[in-house]
């Protein structure tokens, strides 16, 4: 853990407390894999087929590596939009959850076999996976509740243009994509935003208090959006 993410941590108790009064979090103990049909089974992979992925995108051949800004780290994505979206959520991730190691974060891959539809998303470079092996298919609950703050309140920032793994029938908490299609005018509001916040000193990933009352009764509301 960095020294931003520790010391968010330590500050974090009176957000933890109205994260749970505002029924944020998830206080489940981990699970094992996921038993049975109606939980979400993980299936055998098969090939995807076809000249897009699951959120609509175009599949690549390729796609360019991108650096996450103060980690050392990059990822292979689709370029535009769909790179100043991802890149977001992993440079959040390494300034408020943990850093960002080697081999941490995966995007763009050409492997068509695939167990779930939302895995096709990486052939066209529109989803991450944040410690795959830490958080695998099939398996919830692996999340800190302070983490659990911070990447709902990374989803709420986002207005719904990225989805969480964690909250599919058959969890996977490493993965981020791109929950809307290429023409969606969601897609280039919010990145223009988060463009706009990279430019602007003090704004945007690293300067962010998920725990901030505000922000938790912004969480909430977009959740109960969600809901309805």
């Amino acid at each position: 853990m960095n020294d931003l993410s520790r010391r968010r941590v330590l500050g974090a108790a009176g957000g933890l407390a109205g994260a749970t009064a505002l029924g944020l979090l998830d206080l489940t103990p981990a699970a094992a894999a996921v038993p049975g049909a109606a939980a979400g089974t993980v299936p055998r992979p098969a090939n995807w087929r076809g000249t897009r992925s699951a959120n609509g995108w175009k599949i690549l051949d390729a796609a360019p590596a991108h650096p996450i800004e103060g980690s050392g780290r990059s990822v292979q994505l689709a370029e535009g939009d769909a790179a100043t979206l991802l890149l977001h959520v992993a440079r959040r991730f390494h300034y408020e959850i943990d850093e960002l190691r080697v081999g941490d974060v995966t995007g763009h891959s050409t492997t068509r076999r695939i167990r779930l539809p939302h895995e096709s998303n990486y052939l066209s470079g529109t989803a991450i996976s944040i410690r795959r092996d830490a958080y695998p298919l099939g398996v919830g609950g692996g999340l800190y509740p302070h983490e659990q703050v911070v990447v709902r309140d990374i989803l709420a920032e986002l207005d719904g243009v990225v989805a969480w793994g964690g909250d599919l029938a058959t969890p996977q908490e490493s993965h981020f994509e791109l929950a809307l299609g290429p023409t969606h005018p969601k897609v280039r509001g919010v990145a223009r935003k988060l463009r706009e916040w990279r430019d602007a000193p003090g704004q945007g990933a690293g300067s962010i208090d998920a725990f901030a009352p505000e922000r938790l009764a912004t969480v909430a509301s977009f959740r109960a959006r969600g809901a309805s």
